[in-house]
């Protein structure tokens, strides 16, 4: 739905502000989800110190649910705006918030308290010949240069991109440039704090000694990207480094680094996909925490005009993966995941699905451990597998 800002300043909001070139749109995905998940524990693992091994809670089971934040898409709602400045010009904003479909919640938390515009907040100017530059909270760099090449475009279920990009996929207080040049684009950003903090392996959003004074290292990050796409074929580079703060004092950073590269091919109603993702985690004392080689391969297929296929393989050979330098290093096994969506679309804004995975070695989505590799799926004692079954309804506005 789109809205001009005379409309909107009848809320009241954007009362004197309106102009004849500026363009504002309100936008906004709503996706609702049941899901069943078996293996499901209560509790996240902890490690044993003293051995290395995971540690399972006991407690669990089969879970019927609603989940909060969405399923093929994430349920959000933003503004986005643009002005002529004349000779090519244009001031850029957008303000985006996500919500649970369930129950109406604000999606993102901080130290401070939930966060009204916590997926992206930005402005910045744009040229049509030199490009785009923004200011503000941000997608990262590989975030971008892999979007072409995830096989369920970033789905919540069920697709592991927290393991894949990192927790710090979204950071704050970042300066981020975005050029395209033919078929080439090309994009690269700094933060000079990413709003989250390293406690061991572990990220907590709002916290971390960002924009400290004698500390400028701590909780910064930047990256770089450049993707290719032309006549069905292409092809994306990104390099992604965090160094989080691994402390409530400042001076206490480490790194988190991660490197990826992908390929795609269109042919027809076939699209198929391959990628490969590199990554390092350290200690401020320069001890390795985390160490694994990520792969994914999918093909999407869209078998008539309402209905959509994806088929997507991802797995994650991980040498070392431990809460505390001093913590052992033990083997763990390597996880991997089939997921299956089908989607019909009853028109451009709305549509049903069905979306199942199968995890083996670890929780849907990676979920093996309390560490960057989680996102939410644990796995119950005694159990080395989970799967997942949903199915939704989605409409984009």
């Amino acid at each position: 739905m789109k809205k001009s800002l005379f409309a909107l300043a009848a809320l009241g909001a954007f009362a004197g502000a309106a102009q004849a070139q500026t363009n504002v749109t309100l936008y906004g995905v709503i996706d609702a989800p049941i899901e069943y998940v078996n293996h499901f524990a209560a509790s996240p693992p902890t490690q044993n110190p003293a051995t290395g091994q995971l540690v399972q809670s006991p407690n669990g089971g089969s879970l019927f649910r609603m989940p909060s934040y969405g399923g093929l898409s994430t349920s959000r709602w933003g503004l986005r705006g643009t002005e002529d400045l004349g000779n090519g010009l244009q001031a850029v904003f957008v303000l985006e918030s996500g919500f649970g479909s369930d129950d109406g919640s604000l999606q993102y938390a901080s130290a401070s308290g939930p966060r009204i515009f916590g997926r992206q907040a930005f402005v910045g100017l744009q040229s049509k010949d030199y490009g785009k530059l923004t200011l503000g909270r941000q997608y990262t760099s590989i975030f971008w240069a892999m979007a072409n090449f995830s096989p369920t475009f970033y789905s919540t279920l069920y697709e592991p991109v927290v393991a894949q990009l990192g927790a710090n996929y979204r950071e704050d207080n970042t300066v981020q440039y975005t050029g395209a040049f033919g078929p080439v684009t090309a994009v690269a950003h700094y933060s000079f704090g990413t709003g989250l903090q390293a406690v061991g392996a572990t990220p907590t959003f709002g916290g971390g000694a960002g924009e400290v004074p004698g500390h400028a290292k701590d909780n910064t990050g930047y990256g770089a990207g450049v993707s290719y796409q032309a006549a069905g074929f292409g092809a994306s580079v990104a390099y992604d480094q965090w160094n989080p703060n691994f402390a409530a004092t400042a001076g206490n950073a480490g790194s988190a680094k991660k490197a990826a590269a992908a390929l795609s091919y269109t042919w027809g109603p076939a699209k198929v996909m391959a990628g490969y993702r590199w990554g390092q985690l350290k200690a401020a004392n320069g001890g390795t925490l985390a160490r694994d080689d990520y792969y994914w391969a999918a093909v999407n297929y869209q078998v008539n005009a309402p209905i959509s296929l994806t088929l997507a393989y991802y797995y994650d050979d991980v040498k070392i993966l431990r809460t505390a330098t001093t913590t052992p290093v033990v083997n763990l096994p390597n996880p991997w995941q089939i997921t299956f969506q089908a989607d019909y679309a009853f028109s451009k804004r709305t549509d049903v699905y069905l979306a199942t995975a199968y995890a083996k070695n670890g929780g849907l989505n990676f979920s093996a451990s309390n560490s960057s590799f989680s996102n939410g799926y644990f796995l119950t004692q005694g159990n080395d597998s989970q799967v997942g079954v949903a199915i939704g309804i989605r409409h984009k506005f």
